[in-house]
């Protein structure tokens, strides 16, 4: 609209949304307050309600390490520290890739890559009072200090780890909520099978809004994202259908080449 320097794009089908459900339904996108809305407010509150999955710490780390001494390392690890413990629990799993042994090609001569982190197990409330405070000495310390067990699983493969080191960067709930723009960095709803209600499937109340992504059905993850979409896809009218299977026709030629 030129009238209020504002660009829209009027959809002449449908609007599928990727956004996370808290995101999506607290961004003012979509009038939820006014009666005549096909929003209700139990629905909003409902979707509100979605429980939030925690969050990662992440390291990376390049280092030293020559050929010889990566063909003895493997590729990757999981670390379990106390197995009577739930594998939920914070600092007691970590997950270590090392994506050196495979490929040279990803550091320089002499030199290596890695990465290790706690698979969804980090709560954002240890950060939350620290958003706007990534500069500060506070924000530094705890990320020193939350690391720690990533470190103390790394040495366990590599146990001079740190005299090695060339290259760290700690990753953090805040870091997942800045550049990913997650909810509370979160790696998505945390919807347990049998408990809470199943993930939703592509379909709002409003007519020709969808949504897909990790707030939908199947889930969480690349592959189930992945399905969302083209179910997403599939759902916006029959007509779609065909469309979408040469499209994906198209993308495994496109990879054979």
């Amino acid at each position: 609209d030129n009238n209020n320097n504002d660009n829209k794009i009027q959809a002449k089908v449908a609007v599928v949304s990727n956004l996370s459900v808290w995101d999506l339904f607290q961004s003012g996108i979509l009038d939820t307050s006014q009666q005549q809305s096909a929003l209700k407010q139990k629905y909003v509150q409902e979707k509100l309600a979605t429980p939030v999955g925690k969050s990662f710490m992440h390291l990376h780390v390049g280092f030293r390490m020559t050929r010889q001494e990566l063909d003895k390392l493997q590729a990757h690890y999981i670390h379990v520290q106390d197995w009577s413990m739930p594998v939920d629990a914070a600092d007691n799993m970590a997950l270590l890739s090392i994506p050196s042994v495979h490929d040279p090609t990803l550091a320089p001569d002499g030199y290596a890559v890695l990465h290790i982190y706690t698979p969804a197990t980090e709560d954002y409330n240890i950060w939350k009072h620290l958003e706007g405070k990534r500069s500060s000495v506070e924000y530094k310390t705890l990320k020193e200090q939350r690391s720690a067990h990533l470190w103390n699983v790394l040495e366990k493969t590599i146990p001079d780890i740190r005299s090695r080191a060339s290259f760290i960067q700690v990753g953090t709930p805040l870091t997942h909520k800045r550049f990913l723009n997650r909810h509370m960095g979160s790696y998505g709803p945390a919807i347990v099978t049998g408990e809470d209600a199943p993930f939703p499937f592509p379909s709002t109340p409003i007519k020709g809004l969808l949504m897909c992504g990790d707030s939908t059905f199947p889930g969480i993850g690349v592959p189930a994202v992945s399905g969302s979409g083209i179910i997403a896809a599939n759902s916006v009218s029959l007509n779609s259908i065909q469309p979408q299977l040469k499209m994906l026709e198209r993308l495994k030629q496109i990879q054979q080449q």
